[in-house]
């Protein structure tokens, strides 16, 4: 997504039940805002949610991450919380290479149709407009973030993550569309852990049957 020509940064800290911090990079402002409470991320399960954004002043603090805009109020939270769950359903099903429902899509139209943040030039003399946006127009700027996202061939992009044991949703926007963990730090490092293993205990094998100590 991007403001005033600069793209807002994307990813966010999770916390496993271990207690490990990792960052996770969904590659999308929209698919970002999934993640807190429409899906779960902090141990890759998707359906195993925890709802962040319970309060007003949770979802206000949220937004201003990504663009400064006054408080919300309890009908921004309400839409937020449908927005955020109508993005997840089109993205899921999306990466499930299965064709999204109409409603789905209407209400991100919906959403996506309501005034957004403008862009604005820096330097005037006068001021034009609110000081700050309100927490709708955010709203709405990640309502248009994700129907670009779902658009043409952006939406090919959108995978689950390669690990068997997590089936996080990210968007792939390295250049050569080779992105397979949700995180090198998490299921990447996992996967290079597992096959350092495989291979020191093939090289045992072979060593013992060859009757001699392995070369790690």
């Amino acid at each position: 997504m991007d403001q005033n020509g600069e793209t807002v940064s994307t990813g966010q800290d999770f916390r496993s039940r271990e207690g490990v911090t990792w960052l996770f990079d969904s590659g999308s402002t929209a698919l970002d805002f999934c993640y807190t409470g429409a899906w779960g991320a902090a141990d890759g399960h998707l359906d195993e949610t925890v709802e962040q954004l319970d309060t007003p002043a949770a979802l206000s603090a949220w937004l201003n991450t990504r663009i400064p805009c006054s408080p919300a109020t309890d009908r921004d939270l309400q839409d937020a919380q449908a927005l955020r769950s109508t993005i997840a359903r089109i993205a899921r099903a999306l990466a499930d290479e299965y064709p999204p429902a109409g409603t789905d899509i209407d209400m991100l139209n919906l959403y996506a149709a309501t005034p957004d943040v403008p862009a604005r030039l820096a330097g005037g003399a006068r001021q034009a407009g609110r000081t700050e946006p309100r927490a709708a127009q955010v709203l709405a700027s990640i309502a248009r973030d994700a129907v670009a996202l779902f658009s043409g061939r952006l939406a090919g992009r959108l995978r689950h993550c390669a690990a068997d044991d997590c089936d996080l949703v990210y968007f792939d926007s390295s250049r050569a569309g080779t992105r397979r963990w949700c995180s090198m730090q998490r299921c990447g490092n996992r996967d290079k852990v597992r096959r350092h293993r495989a291979r020191l205990a093939e090289r045992t094998q072979l060593a013992l049957a060859g009757n001699r100590l392995p070369t790690l």
